[in-house]
């Protein structure tokens, strides 16, 4: 497939000032064309502030977030310490009592509040930290709540899983990508049978490992792409925030500086590949 067009978003946007700081030099840079946002998190209202300028040039989306520091809305069973649970926990949970769905729920519409009242319109799209938006007990309650809003053919969704062939194409973290497929299986199907959007194509899958070099990752994140390719990144510069609530640090200045470099294009050229939107 010859110059096709693929969207890389970096993940974690307003997460802390340091890796939103990152990803606003990525964007300015043109190293980017989208990113999600995290807006339960302390840095947000400041952060959004400053993403302003990069709005329409790239896409703004909402990076729910269910598995990092404190939720927005009173969540007693959900979060009783005051912080949300990890990601095991929807893992091994197909489905949530009652009242656990009323506080997922609840919290996913603050998240969305949050996001509307800092910038003033909806997001592009909607997609999840540890891509916890796909998974079983938590897909349906953010459909009915995008639903409710009207988002319907006006919001998109990440797909986080791809065809078994594609993955194997790449050859990075192929057991996360699969296991990620499971979980997020028949998400695309009923997200699109609700009247929303998704990708078609997905890559980014990190060991997170500060010895292993970015680049080459990358220019297989560009291997067998969808028709709809969207790859995920994580850049960022790393302060005590980011590093008291994420085990993802040092890593995210490498992935920073490679899209930085002139090794950010060439790679593009290689694959034929350009940032764009999908038609």
């Amino acid at each position: 497939m010859a110059d096709f067009p693929f969207t890389l978003c970096a993940d974690d946007y307003g997460l802390s000032p340091a890796v939103s700081a990152g990803v606003r030099e990525a964007l300015a840079a043109g190293r980017l064309n989208a990113t999600g946002a995290m807006t339960n998190r302390p840095d947000w209202a400041a952060s959004a502030a400053l993403l302003r300028p990069f709005l329409g040039a790239a896409q703004a989306g909402i990076h729910l977030n269910l598995t990092a520091g404190a939720p927005l809305s009173p969540c007693r069973e959900l979060a009783p310490d005051g912080r949300l649970p990890p990601i095991g926990f929807y893992l091994r949970a197909r489905r949530l009592a009652p009242a656990l769905a009323g506080e997922v729920a609840a919290e996913i519409a603050r998240q969305f509040d949050a996001f509307e009242d800092a910038l003033g319109r909806p997001p592009d799209f909607v997609d999840g930290h540890q891509h916890s938006h796909a998974l079983a007990c938590v897909r349906g309650l953010l459909l009915a709540e995008m639903e409710r809003r009207g988002w319907a053919g006006r919001v998109w969704l990440r797909d986080s899983a791809d065809r078994p062939s594609r993955i194997l194409a790449r050859g990075v973290e192929t057991k996360k990508a699969f296991a990620l497929a499971w979980f997020a299986h028949g998400f695309a199907r009923e997200a699109m049978a609700r009247g929303f959007e998704a990708n078609e194509g997905f890559a980014g899958f990190s060991a997170f490992d500060p010895a292993r070099p970015y680049g080459p990752d990358f220019a297989r994140y560009l291997r067998a792409p969808g028709p709809r390719h969207l790859v995920m990144c994580h850049p960022g510069h790393v302060d005590a925030e980011l590093a008291a609530v994420d085990p993802v640090t040092a890593t995210r200045e490498a992935e920073l500086a490679f899209l930085l470099s002139d090794d950010f294009p060439a790679a593009l050229a290689r694959a034929g590949a350009r940032l764009g939107r999908w038609a």
